[in-house]
């Protein structure tokens, strides 16, 4: 009995371990005006100091006094949004409606400064294409295939660029200078280090996690990839019902009003339970790989899966459906190997409370 309370509270400590370095980021992060994945929102009327976002699209509608680092998503200061500081953003698009004080630092597939759009620093920028409607207040840098500036633009400064220059050249006040040395890569970002950083950061993490798994529950680990081995489709039907029926339930549980607390319970839990349904998916589909060569080392497979996983996730349109699969699978053997252990617990206890029957007598 003590040997068995040791190993709960062991349980209890690891998976709290693992949910605190999972979360407690997110939190600092969030007290501090940064924030990983989703969509940044800093709403007309809204101060915040600083704002730093990865993953995730970025809207200020506000005013942020400080700076702005971004990356990974579209980035837009609205025409009513307002940045004390520097910009320094990489994502997918990247447009200034609003007023940035300080030094822009732009990437993306577009950058765009918009006829409201002021910025007060020099102007840096890297793209696709670049399209200058607005008031650039100092000197401009631009690499890009295409760079445009509009009738309404303005430059105050020199203009430097490497590119097809269209449009307005009156708009520069001081020398336009072509610099073939300048590429599309001129915006010297964080983009590259950053999502890598962040890469490595949740894969570190998802192995913390995979291996306590592994750790503390070996028999249950090795029922979870022989399920998915034995049967994918099977664990994957059962994996979709669960991830559609759970929420619903949740929701259901929720309307009772009285059952509030309890739905938000249920959240959190459900929310760790896909976190361990992905790893455990990742984990299972290369144990089936590996062993179909034969390679039977559970760690390895861990391994080769989360990696696995990290890569595939990162193709674009495919990478969330495979990613989804993963989960599912995951789901679904977890519940199979559940409802088999209690079903096993079940058998056991009626067996104890029955016993074995007695021999009945023989008649000739």
């Amino acid at each position: 009995m003590e040997g068995e309370n040791h190993r709960s509270r062991l349980v209890v400590a690891l998976l709290v371990a693992v949910v605190i370095i999972g979360i407690v980021p997110m939190t600092v992060a969030a007290q501090s005006g940064a924030q990983a994945g989703g969509t940044v929102v800093v709403e007309e009327g809204e101060t915040v100091d600083d704002l730093e976002a990865l993953g995730g699209t970025v809207v200020v509608r506000g005013t942020v006094t400080g700076g702005v680092s971004a990356v990974g998503g579209d980035v837009t200061i609205t025409n009513t949004g307002q940045v004390g500081g520097d910009l320094e953003a990489a994502g997918g698009s990247v447009t200034i409606a609003g007023t940035v004080d300080g030094n822009v630092e732009a990437a993306g597939g577009s950058v765009t400064v918009t006829e409201s759009g002021t910025v007060g620093g020099e102007f840096t920028a890297g793209a696709g294409s670049v399209t200058v409607d607005g008031t650039l207040e100092s000197d401009a840098v631009i690499g890009a295939d295409t760079i445009r500036l509009g009738d309404t633009a303005s430059i105050a400064g020199d203009l430097r660029y490497d590119g097809d220059l269209q449009g307005n050249t009156d708009a520069v006040a001081g020398t336009v200078q072509e610099d073939s040395s300048l590429g599309v890569d001129v915006a010297p970002t964080v983009q590259p280090f950053a999502s890598w950083l962040f890469a490595i950061y949740a894969f570190a993490v998802n192995l913390l996690l995979g291996a306590a798994l592994l750790a503390l529950f070996p028999r249950f680990s090795a029922g979870v990839a022989e399920n998915v081995a034995a049967g994918p489709l099977r664990s994957g039907l059962v994996g979709l019902g669960a991830f559609v029926g759970v929420p619903i339930l949740l929701i259901a549980l929720a309307i009772t009003v009285v059952g509030i607390p309890l739905a938000i319970l249920g959240a959190l839990a459900f929310a760790l339970l896909l976190w361990i349904g992905t790893v455990y998916g990742q984990f299972a589909v290369a144990a089936w790989l590996l062993s179909a060569i034969g390679i039977g080392n559970r760690w390895l497979a861990l391994v080769v899966g989360l990696l696995g996983g990290a890569a595939l996730s990162r193709l674009p349109v495919v990478g969330g459906a495979i990613n989804l699969v993963f989960l599912l699978l995951g789901l679904g053997a977890i519940a199979r190997g559940l409802y088999g252990h209690r079903r096993r617990a079940r058998e056991r206890e009626r067996e104890r409370r029955v016993g074995p029957g007695p021999d009945e007598p023989t008649t000739d």
